[in-house]
């Protein structure tokens, strides 16, 4: 290898040729390092890129390259049918798994699907139905291997409220069971449109403390919807909140008592067994006959076709547009939620946009079988997961046993209590409150505990559509809050090192005598811009005053650190534009440090880096600050 003395590699650094248009330095300092500027993109390669960035950021093309035809196209099919992908290897030990799982999960779905189909103010077939045929059309296109798909008790209710606004159960059944179809179908487009354009992302507008508030006050309403039944009242409130519950309550004073275990297997078998215990004492003993209040008739048979009463047109087509659009968007966020969980559990990776188009699909199909809205349940999909399932077949083998159960069992249930099916809906729905989730969101966030609280309290002392909409507007607020307020902080050096850190994180960082140094920690945006420029002005109205009460000498420089900055508009410029004339009144220069690329090359182009001086960018805080420190010396010396 060849080896220069410092002079020859001065004389080298010296004669390197450096395009002033592609990258800024400091003629002073030959041995700070360079500031680059990218090369202009093309716009259209840059929207381009953006929108593949945002809407297909795994490639999906990838895995087809260099591929055979007939290897592509079973790629193709396995992509839309994950079933073609996990079956080629089942074996028998994944069946007995799937076996035991399905039916275990089937004993479970049977007495709630009755209970939430009455939650949904439909027909108690209706939710037996809803755990036929979209378990079955999910088993061939979902990717999770542990989420059981059935109707839920949040999503039930929701419906049933919703639903009820437009047409009446009792006086107009037929109109109710149309429209909840046709919301079931909007749901299910909505899912659909969401998974094939890769829009997941708005789920998480709903953030983890607020999803956390709305299901924890509705799994107190749905357990004080279902005192009626439990209770044996005959009358009582169309309301949901806490207030009109509970005046039905004390209005009809009667009494009654729930006692409920958490063992897995018997809370399992315990549903099912509850319901084979209570409806044969009813019918041995005549109780109905005493005021018990029974199931009656459900109806026998597998699901009739649907499509025909679906409102595709006519005054009906937005509410079902309406519901369907609310009901699909909860539905997903707690699937995808449960689905995450269990997958990360065993190690798999879960695509949540793929599993957005399954459950849509699935939705629509089972609009079109007497199906409503169908998604991956919590309380069977944490059984199926302890059962031991092994891929999504315990889907079908549950989707059997009800299928059994439709043709062949259902007069069975003619006297089984309404009591009894309350009582498990209540146990069921338990599990969604979630107080150590509660509290551990008041430890580490509490903006966070308040979108918990307001979406709880929205649900329990008004109505589903209020609380969620609370939890909606809060989680957006949130985002605003961040976006329009971002962090800012003072930064010192670390003794003995060259890296600088915020000084209320770092106790024993130092500011350096003579210069503020400021990090801004977010985009700058039009939301955010007269923000940023005059907190940067208010440290540094903060920093004058400190040093002028102890007689130091004031600030001379301003370092601005720029790399969480990933991104400025011409506000944000415009704003930096006025900081540097605020801070040019006062004798202080700007300078920036470690500006990324789309920031430095949006700042080239509007010339603002010709405003300060290529020489007042460096790639460095510490760069800019053995830059800076002997130019104020020479400053005071003069």
């Amino acid at each position: 290898m060849a080896q220069f003395s410092i002079e020859e590699l001065e004389t080298k650094e010296k004669n390197v040729a450096r395009p002033p248009s592609s990258l800024i330095y400091q003629e002073d300092s030959p041995y700070v390092h360079k500031v680059g500027i990218p090369p202009r993109q093309n716009i259209f390669k840059e929207i381009t890129a953006t929108l593949k960035e945002t809407f297909f950021p795994d490639d999906p093309l990838r895995q087809f390259k260099g591929q055979s035809g007939s290897k592509k196209f079973m790629l193709s099919l396995e992509s839309v049918f994950p079933i073609l992908e996990w079956g080629r290897d089942y074996n028998l030990t994944k069946l007995k798994g799937d076996l035991i799982a399905g039916v275990t999960i089937a004993s479970i779905s049977i007495p709630q699907d009755i209970g939430y189909a009455k939650l949904a103010n439909l027909a108690p077939q209706y939710g037996l139905y809803t755990s036929f045929v979209p378990p079955l059309v999910y088993a061939f296109l979902g990717s999770s291997r542990d989420v059981a798909i059935g109707p839920v008790a949040v999503v039930s209710l929701l419906m049933g409220t919703l639903v009820r606004a437009e047409f009446d159960p009792i006086t107009n059944p037929t109109q109710f069971r149309q429209l909840a179809f046709t919301a079931t179908f909007f749901a299910g487009v909505t899912q659909t449109i969401l998974g094939f354009f890769r829009l997941g992302f708005l789920i998480d507008f709903l953030s983890h403390a607020t999803i956390i508030g709305f299901m924890g006050g509705a799994a107190i309403t749905i357990g004080l919807q279902q005192l009626k039944g439990f209770l044996g009242l005959q009358t009582f409130t169309t309301n949901s909140d806490i207030v009109s519950v509970m005046s039905s309550v004390f209005s009809q004073a009667p009494h009654g008592g729930k006692k409920y275990k958490k063992l897995f297997w018997v809370s399992a078998i315990a549903p099912l067994l509850s319901v084979i215990i209570s409806t044969f004492f009813v019918y041995i003993t005549n109780a109905q006959k005493n005021g018990v209040i029974i199931v009656t008739t459900i109806q026998k048979g597998i699901n009739p076709p649907s499509a025909n009463e679906i409102f595709f047109t006519g005054s009906y087509l937005l509410s079902g547009i309406k519901i369907g659009v609310i009901a699909g968007m909860i539905a997903l966020a707690e699937s995808i939620a449960i689905g995450r969980t269990f997958a990360s559990v065993k190690g798999y990776h879960l695509d949540g946009n793929r599993e957005m188009l399954a459950l849509g699909l699935t939705n629509i199909a089972g609009s079109m079988t007497s199906c409503y809205v169908a998604t991956g349940a919590f309380a069977r999909s944490a059984v199926n997961f302890m059962a031991g399932c092994q891929t999504a077949a315990s889907n079908i083998v549950m989707a059997i046993v009800i299928l059994l159960v439709l043709e062949f069992l259902t007069p069975l249930f003619y006297y089984t209590p309404n009591a009894t099916l309350a009582a498990i809906i209540i146990s069921a729905v338990v599990g969604l409150i979630d107080i150590k989730a509660a509290l551990h969101i008041w430890k580490i966030d509490k903006f966070d505990f308040i979108a918990c609280l307001g979406a709880f309290l929205g649900v329990v002392f008004y109505s589903v559509e209020i609380g969620l909409l609370i939890a909606i507007c809060l989680s957006l607020l949130k985002i605003l809050l961040q976006v329009t307020r971002p962090q800012t902080a003072i930064l010192g050096n670390i003794p003995r090192t060259t890296v600088y850190r915020n000084i209320q994180q770092y106790p024993e960082a130092t500011k350096v005598p003579g210069i503020l140094i400021v990090r801004i920690n977010s985009a700058i945006y039009f939301s955010n811009s007269n923000y940023v420029r005059e907190r940067i002005l208010r440290w540094l109205r903060d920093e004058e005053e400190l040093l002028k009460a102890n007689y130091l000498p004031s600030i001379q420089f301003l370092i601005i650190e720029m790399s969480p900055i990933i991104d400025i508009d011409t506000s944000g410029i415009h704003a930096l534009e006025e900081l540097h004339r605020s801070l040019k009144k006062k004798n202080v220069q700007l300078v920036l440090a470690n500006p990324g690329s789309v920031v430095i090359e949006k700042l080239h182009i509007s010339e603002f880096t010709d405003l300060i001086g290529h020489e007042n960018i460096f790639l460095t805080v510490n760069d800019a600050v053995e830059t800076c420190a002997p130019k104020m010396v020479k400053q005071e010396e003069a």
